[in-house]
């Protein structure tokens, strides 16, 4: 399991103030408000930062640092992670996964057959889909519904599913 989750990316700076535009990877942007720091993934390692101001444009967060006060200052940020440890993540549901929890299980049908690797999850407006890749490098399209997800066992690292009639037909 991985020690830290991707909540951003900073994209750009915004205006002279030292201020980054950061596109959000949560579900939910407005959690940056209750963030008081978080981690950047920058060479030589992580670095924690101050958050001092927080603020909305469009599908962006702006986010101010403590000690980041110019252009200048931010101007090296451009491309990079913000990481939160699990301990500052959000609480999840029964049921509920991080999606990077996801990527790499096993999965296999309630019959006994082995499908293939979870190799990514996409997010609709409904459901998720999570994408299965077979050993033929083959790619299946599974909903994440529970009548075809019946468990996730990350312990084991395992997925059982329910295949639905007329779902691998292609």
């Amino acid at each position: 399991m991985e020690q830290y989750l991707r909540v951003g990316v900073i994209t750009s700076p915004h205006g002279v103030r030292g201020e980054v535009k950061v596109f959000p990877t949560t579900d939910d942007p407005e959690r940056f408000l209750d963030l008081e720091e978080v981690l950047l993934d920058a060479p030589g390692g992580l670095k924690k930062l101050e958050i001092e101001q927080v603020h909305f444009f469009k599908n962006m967060v702006i986010v101010k640092f403590a000690g980041m006060d110019n252009r200048n200052d931010v101007e090296g940020l451009r491309q990079k992670d913000l990481l939160i440890t699990r301990e500052q993540a959000v609480s999840l549901e029964p049921d509920e996964n991080f999606i990077v929890d996801l990527i790499g299980l096993s999965v296999c049908t309630d019959e006994g057959e082995q499908l293939g690797t979870l190799s990514d999850v996409i997010q609709t407006g409904a459901n998720d889909v999570y994408c299965v890749r077979t050993p033929e490098g083959r790619e299946l399209l599974l909903p994440a519904i529970k009548d075809c997800v019946l468990s996730v066992d990350l312990e084991k690292q395992e997925m059982l599913v329910h295949i639905l009639p007329g779902l691998l037909d292609l």
